[in-house]
């Protein structure tokens, strides 16, 4: 085949994963490209809070907290009911700790041990983040670490179209659309890091229906390309019905509301003022509940202590910044702001804060770090579709299994074009578990591919 470029390794995505991918695969010598379908470096990553699950780390010993992969693990099996695949599972947390200092000290990402709340599902402060807990931070710092690597190309506005195979099936290069037309690159490995289909709502009405009419909160060049490539191929796909859901985007402002404020003791109320369950569980399955509700909406009730907890994490201050959340001294007050039966949200919150005194309450929630105290917090918020859990089965080099279990010679896939480590529905997900598909998927694909060509 005549090629109009030939590297070692090709890249399919300029997220998170296809970044950490290609700075893995330099390391190793490798010669990459890295082909973006939009014209912008962004993707889920961008969206997102920047906070990396990684377990056994330098920064958790120096802080004292005694964490490992296993035990990551232990809590992601907790979360999902045993649904993902163990050894996928292991070889993702093992690789986390390694991956997160070798972005500190080889890549010079600024990441430190988030300590102020634990995230749903975790035993341990495991959450590494830049200091504005910020993912597009992360994205741009990874970004300026590939503009210095020359054995990197990146390709923008530069969509790959298929992947090309020779006779005997395995993966030889990729066909892509750039603005100076067709090319044909050649390429010993591929890396498929182009997310899941999110923003596909005709894969989203095939998979996952009940989230097909709410808001889609991800990155919308992430429309399953990767995942119906495979599929011709003859790969095998799981887990499909999974996704991250997320129960408290902010109405007003469409910036999303992080669940920190749960965590630290905040909770939420449906339009009648009242609560309408465990909000502790999780984010994702919480989004289920909010979509339950008159309206399809919620309001999320926190106070002085908390809101100020928060403001370390850089979208919710800018949501403070922009007048986004309602203040009162009262109960009374608050409910008249959010249009809410003054009445209802007071009782609410002496029934809440009663419940903090005893333990637990009538829908089993247990976490409870504090009571409300005035002034009272609180902001309207819908539920949204994050990304999709489920994608392209793969084994653990990231390799790209067929219908046999067999690799397709020279195809990888991470992040959301492959399985995550949620199991099949949403209340699998645990806090992390899409940056550590996307960017721990990645780290071993890249390594991997390099190691092999």
């Amino acid at each position: 085949m005549n090629w109009d470029a030939e590297v070692d390794i090709a890249v399919v995505g300029a997220g998170g994963c296809g970044l950490v991918a290609a700075l893995a695969a330099s390391d190793q010598g490798a010669e990459v490209v890295i082909l973006e379908k939009t014209e912008h470096v962004l993707g889920n990553t961008a969206s997102s809070a920047g906070m990396i699950q990684a377990a056994g780390t330098r920064f958790q010993r120096e802080l004292g907290i005694d964490d490992s992969p296993e035990q990551m693990a232990k809590d992601i099996f907790h979360k999902n009911g045993h649904e993902s695949d163990p050894e996928l599972t292991l070889a993702v947390c093992r690789a986390s700790g390694p991956m997160v200092e070798w972005m500190v000290d080889k890549l010079g990402i600024e990441l430190s041990l988030f300590t102020e709340f634990k995230w749903p599902g975790h035993s341990h402060h495991r959450m590494h983040a830049p200091k504005s807990r910020s993912g597009l931070e992360l994205i741009n710092q990874l970004r300026r670490e590939v503009a210095k690597r020359e054995d990197i190309y990146l390709m923008l506005k530069s969509p790959v179209t298929r992947l090309l195979t020779g006779g005997d099936g395995q993966i030889i290069g990729v066909e892509t659309s750039t603005p100076d037309g067709i090319q044909r690159i050649g390429a010993k490995k591929v890396i498929l890091a182009s997310n899941g289909f999110g923003g596909n709502k005709e894969m989203v009405q095939q998979y996952i229906p009940e989230m097909a009419e709410v808001l889609y909160f991800g990155y919308e060049a992430n429309t399953g390309d990767a995942i119906k490539w495979g599929l011709e191929l003859g790969a095998q796909v799981e887990n499909m019905t999974c996704f991250q859901g997320h129960a408290s985007v902010a109405s007003s402002h469409g910036i999303l509301v992080t669940w920190g404020g749960v965590m630290s003791g905040g909770f939420l109320v449906n339009q009648l003022g009242k609560r309408f369950g465990d909000e502790s569980e999780g984010y994702s399955e919480y989004a289920l509940e909010v979509m339950k509700q008159p309206g399809r909406i919620a309001n999320y009730i926190m106070d002085e202590e908390i809101h100020q907890n928060l403001l370390s994490i850089e979208d919710y201050k800018n949501l403070a910044q922009l007048h986004g959340l309602k203040i009162a001294d009262t109960p009374e007050g608050l409910a008249q702001k959010l249009g809410l039966p003054e009445a209802g949200l007071a009782a609410t919150i002496e029934q809440f804060n009663q419940a903090v005194q005893d333990g637990q309450d009538s829908f089993g929630r247990t976490w409870f770090p504090k009571k409300l105290k005035p002034p009272f917090y609180g902001v309207k918020v819908e539920p949204a579709l994050f990304h999709t859990q489920g994608g392209l089965k793969i084994n653990v080099n990231a390799q790209v299994l067929n219908t046999k279990g067999e690799p397709i010679p020279n195809l990888y896939a991470g992040g959301g074009a492959a399985v995550g480590v949620s199991g099949r529905k949403p209340k699998g997900y645990m806090s992390g578990n899409g940056l550590l598909a996307a960017l721990g998927f990645g780290f071993i694909a890249g390594r991997h591919a390099a190691e092999n060509l």
